[in-house]
């Protein structure tokens, strides 16, 4: 076999995933598709580069028939035609698996990508506990005796499980001397362990699909998709993903992404951080007008946020597909109940937007979190499952409403960049050590915080921006003085062994990429060369 795995027990349990015939399926895959998604990573560099010369981006004229055509998804699945609260998390490990299963949440984002740590130990875990959840024998029992099992009182959420992106390589298989596309490894994996079990059960292998930045990078899902279901006999369309619009470019191809996946589509949905990092990714050369201010500052509200889920949700419902809401990321904090109640606050507004504008459900990070969600969407749906007839045929968004990023309320603050340095170093430490949901000041955070938080600073000192509460010009200096600054806050919060283990190297890491002339596409992709 030209497969070799590096480490084939990285955890009990570990050969009923890594069977012959899984590894035989996933190498037919990676040998099929990988030449082309190595071929569509450099198109987004090429992409990018042409945006950076003309500072513009626009809706393909050469797909201008597919957004005047008049076709539409695949009806959904009966297990996804109710997605009002989406509960999301990692699928590692099991009692997180199944307290999420156990939420009351319609569906679980069960999250291979940014809030798992892509460790080898997890990437087993999580796709052992998905297999075993999918026969209804996950269970786990506390070192102090707690037992933890699938509730049978009430439905369990239905299980969306969602990849690695495209650039994301996976060491530990390797394929003619080449590590294996993260994205394959996770998909093919739990495709050949779950597809037929999650059918018997009534529901079926669905995923969420993250990163994409272009219709042909859907495309290629679509044919991994095809692939799959002939290979394990499966009838074609049993297979939904829904897509994270979650990148710039992925915005102006909405319409082409959801047809390329047509037979297999269920919907789109509307990220926050992944797409503000995307917007600084993209446009990091093009000037003041693309700075934006403190990250916390830039609400859904703002003008470019609201053409951007606005058209989600008019494209979505066009075409027959579902549109879901942001992430509530608050952890309830029983030692803060006022903090929590205003929190809660917050988080219900948010949701009532989504709701009255034509989303069909919204995603939580904590199970606390549910039952408001649920009581926004019941108080607008009734009892209708979703609102696909809500079609929003006033919505009309041009390509400068998208990339009126100037709009955004808010200034650049001296406390914002502290808190972005804090978060990223802190961030990234615990990813390090092997967990991507971190808690950070009452919030669930994952990649995406790290990544606009580390974008921010990069482009604070590109632009040379003037601290709004200090009157200081965001230098090389300043960071690099904050950054020590905030790395030794850390220190004190945390035991000297891990400080030294986990988060030194990580604000080594925040300081490489934040004050490099270069630009790092992904955090995770040098952060990976940390894990061991």
């Amino acid at each position: 076999m030209a497969l070799i795995v590096t480490d084939p027990n990285p955890i009990a349990r570990a050969e009923e995933i890594l069977t012959p015939e899984a590894l035989a399926f996933v190498e037919e895959l990676h040998n099929r598709f990988a030449g082309t998604r190595t071929g569509l990573l450099k198109a987004r560099t090429a992409k990018r580069e042409q945006v950076a010369r003309t500072g513009k981006l626009d809706f393909l004229p050469e797909t201008q028939d597919v957004r005047k055509g008049t076709w539409a998804v695949a009806p959904a699945p009966k297990a996804l035609l109710d997605r009002r609260v989406e509960m999301t998390g990692p699928a590692t490990p099991a009692k997180m698996a199944i307290n999420a299963l156990n939420s009351g949440a319609k569906v679980w984002l069960a999250d291979l990508e940014d809030a798992s740590t892509p460790t080898w130990p997890n990437v087993i875990d999580a796709l052992l506990n998905l297999r075993d959840a999918a026969a209804g024998t996950l269970r786990y029992t506390s070192p102090e005796g707690k037992k933890y099992t699938l509730r049978t009182d009430a439905p369990l959420a239905v299980v969306v499980a969602r990849p690695r992106g495209w650039h994301m390589d996976e060491r530990h298989l390797v394929i003619d001397g080449q590590p294996a596309v993260g994205a394959l490894v996770d998909f093919g994996l739990h495709f050949f362990h779950t597809a037929r079990q999650l059918i018997s059960n009534g529901h079926g292998p669905y995923y969420y699909l993250p990163k994409m930045e272009s219709h042909l990078e859907a495309r290629l899902w679509n044919d991994v998709f095809v692939f799959a279901q002939d290979h394990l006999g499966i009838p074609q369309g049993t297979v939904r993903a829904t897509v994270l619009i979650e990148t710039i470019p992925a915005a102006f191809e909405m319409d082409e992404i959801l047809y390329e996946l047509r037979d297999h589509a269920s919907g789109l949905n509307a990220g926050r951080w992944d797409y503000l990092f995307s917007i600084i990714k993209y446009f990091r050369d093009a000037g003041a007008s693309f700075v934006l201010p403190d990250r916390a500052t830039v609400a859904m509200t703002a003008p470019f946020m609201r053409a951007y889920t606005e058209l989600l949700v008019k494209t979505c419902h066009h075409r027959g597909a579902f549109a879901m809401g942001g992430m509530a990321a608050v952890i309830p904090n029983r030692r803060e109940p006022e903090v929590t109640a205003q929190a809660f606050a917050k988080v219900r507004a948010d949701k009532t937007r989504e709701a009255n504008d034509g989303f069909d459900g919204s995603w939580v990070a904590h199970p606390d979190l549910v039952p408001i969600c649920a009581e926004v969407f019941d108080s607008v749906l009734g009892s209708r499952p979703n609102q696909l007839d809500k079609q929003r045929p006033e919505v009309s968004v041009t390509a400068g409403q998208l990339l009126d990023v100037a709009s955004a309320d808010g200034q650049v603050t001296e406390a914002g960049l502290r808190l972005n340095l804090y978060v990223a170093v802190a961030y990234t430490a615990v990813w390090v050590s092997g967990n991507g949901a971190v808690a950070i000041h009452n919030l669930m955070e994952d990649a995406a915080t790290a990544e606009i938080s580390r974008s921010q600073v990069w482009q604070q000192i590109r632009n040379a921006v003037v601290l709004s509460d200090t009157g200081n010009t965001v230098t090389r200096e300043l960071v690099e003085t904050i950054l020590a600054e905030e790395t030794e806050k850390l220190r004190g919060e945390v035991g000297h062994e891990t400080f030294e283990k986990f988060y030194l190297p990580a604000s080594k890491l925040i300081s490489d990429i934040c004050l490099s002339e270069d630009y790092t596409d992904f955090l995770t992709t040098p952060a990976y060369e940390l894990v061991g």
